[in-house]
């Protein structure tokens, strides 16, 4: 089934006087939210015991949980000490998934061009990204999908075309479709169904049905300008876009059961719950 999640908690959830994402779990599952995202974004630095705990409140409600590894990992580092940083910042953040014991999902930002070529880059990426597959399998992550996500920014390696390359290196790792991402480092190409059609198709030449039909979604409309992602918008944005509507349709007419998680800066969760009645109002439309 598809599933809708939020990235972390609304502002909303705190001006009702919630502090602590323990409290989330009931708060989503109220707004019948599927899906946590927790990051570690800036580090990992949760305890076990906190994870657990945290973990055992979203499962006794019924919400899974994915987590987002740190936000500053480059596998294109050229630095071989770096690249090894790299490898336990992943395996820290699947060890904190395993702790939470109610998902299966993690999300790492692959990498950054740097001063180097785009080919420099992305060759060093691939190789350095299929050796962190070896990595996961010996330290018994390898049953977890382990998502790469698309990224905003030019200067960024994650293309649609590089993540599928990227994605097809181990049968764990599946692509994280970030829409919004797609769309600001593309100057916003998203403007009809058949746009993110062609999304669809892209996935469907390079992946196995599996991981087109099971992929990670980030949604949100984001700010752009010439150099990729500015800043991410709420849905009540009606200049930058994309715009939920044109991938629902493609969702239903593909038939896929991907996890969609808003990334909308401060509504995530009012997001989320709008996302869903447009996929439902849109499934009852074309069926």
């Amino acid at each position: 089934m598809i599933k809708f999640g939020v990235a972390g908690n609304s502002k909303s959830f705190y001006d009702e006087g919630h502090v602590s994402t323990t409290e989330a779990a009931a708060w989503c599952a109220k707004r019948k939210i599927d899906i946590f995202e927790y990051s570690f974004g800036k580090g990992v630095n949760m305890t076990d015991a906190t994870a657990e705990k945290i973990g055992k409140e979203f499962a006794l409600h019924g919400v899974e949980m994915s987590v987002h590894c740190p936000y500053y990992i480059n596998f294109a580092n050229t630095e071989r000490e770096n690249i090894e940083k790299n490898f336990g910042y992943v395996l820290r953040s699947l060890a904190k998934l395993a702790c939470f014991n109610c998902g299966d999902r993690a999300v790492f930002h692959p990498a950054t061009q740097g001063k180097s070529s785009r080919e420099e880059a992305f060759a060093r990426a691939e190789k350095n990204i299929a050796e962190l597959a070896a990595v996961i399998r010996e330290n018994g992550f390898d049953k977890y999908k382990i998502c790469i996500e698309t990224m905003g920014k030019l200067g960024q390696i994650g293309t649609v075309e590089e993540v599928v390359k990227l994605c097809s290196s181990a049968d764990f790792f599946y692509p994280c479709i970030d829409f919004g991402h797609v769309n600001a480092r593309t100057g916003g190409s998203l403007k009809t169904p058949a746009d993110f059609e062609e999304i669809i198709k892209i996935m469907s030449d390079g992946l196995p049905f599996e991981k087109v039909d099971k992929m990670h979604v980030h949604f949100s409309k984001i700010m752009y300008g010439p150099s990729g992602e500015i800043k991410h918008l709420t849905f009540s944005d009606d200049v930058y876009g994309p715009n939920f509507e044109d991938l629902a349709e493609v969702l239903v007419k593909y038939s896929l059961n991907p996890v969609i998680v808003c990334e909308s800066d401060g509504t995530q969760a009012e997001d989320a719950v709008a996302m869903r009645r447009i996929y439902e109002d849109t499934l009852l439309r074309i069926s």
